[in-house]
């Protein structure tokens, strides 16, 4: 553990404790993408398999069961918990994922393994849905162009969170000879992702205005 993964993690906790804050506190999950919610809870599902088999040290065990638990809670709160439930966009939250991500990243998970048994597998392919995974949230603000703050913190954050990931993998590749191709290639495609909305959001920070993004249709 250094310092870089650990920022990394906390940003990470941070943002989701953002995101469950604005839905109890509002009531509204206006403009927050149940579908990204749904992937992530697929990325964790398929990276912490090994929580059944492997014991690293009890801080990733318990980092491991509150990124499943708080994602698996948002989705319920998005999709069955009342009045949160009856705010949530399913008009605007259409981005097709089951189409565009779900088979392609199935696909790099078996073409792109370190190892051809179940767990190597869903770990890669963890990697590839995790690098696509905020392409709904993203979809959804600009359908939205003004976004809600605690919105544009907790994307901020995930952001970020992967920057200081990027920081890590650099920092062990000097000090411990630590190579991991596909993780590295699927986290600057996720940052990667980030840029533009990086832009905007540091550009609202810096006049002290609203985040609005470029629209779609």
């Amino acid at each position: 553990m250094n310092i870089f993964r650990l920022c990394g993690d906390m940003l990470h906790l941070t943002s989701i404790m953002m995101l469950i804050f604005k839905l109890q506190k509002s009531k509204s999950c206006v403009g927050v993408s149940c579908k990204m919610q749904e992937m992530y809870a697929m990325v964790f599902c398929c990276r912490y398999l090994d929580l059944f088999w492997s014991y690293i040290s009890l801080y990733n065990s318990v980092m491991k069961i509150i990124f499943i638990t708080s994602t698996f809670y948002l989705i319920y709160m998005m999709r069955f918990k009342t009045p949160t439930c009856q705010t949530y966009e399913r008009a605007n939250d259409s981005f097709p994922h089951e189409l565009y991500l779900l088979g392609p990243c199935a696909l790099f998970g078996i073409l792109f393994t370190e190892a051809y048994s179940i767990p190597d597998v869903l770990w890669s392919m963890s990697i590839w849905l995790e690098s696509v995974a905020i392409l709904p949230q993203l979809v959804l603000m600009q359908r939205h162009k003004e976004v809600e703050n605690l919105t544009s913190h907790f994307v901020g954050a995930m952001g970020a969170y992967r920057a200081f990931y990027i920081l890590n993998w650099i920092y062990r590749y000097f000090a411990e000879d630590y190579v991991n191709w596909i993780g590295w290639v699927g986290g600057l495609l996720q940052t990667g992702l980030y840029c533009d909305f990086f832009y905007y959001y540091a550009k609202s920070k810096w006049y002290g205005s609203k985040l609005v993004l470029p629209g779609v249709e």
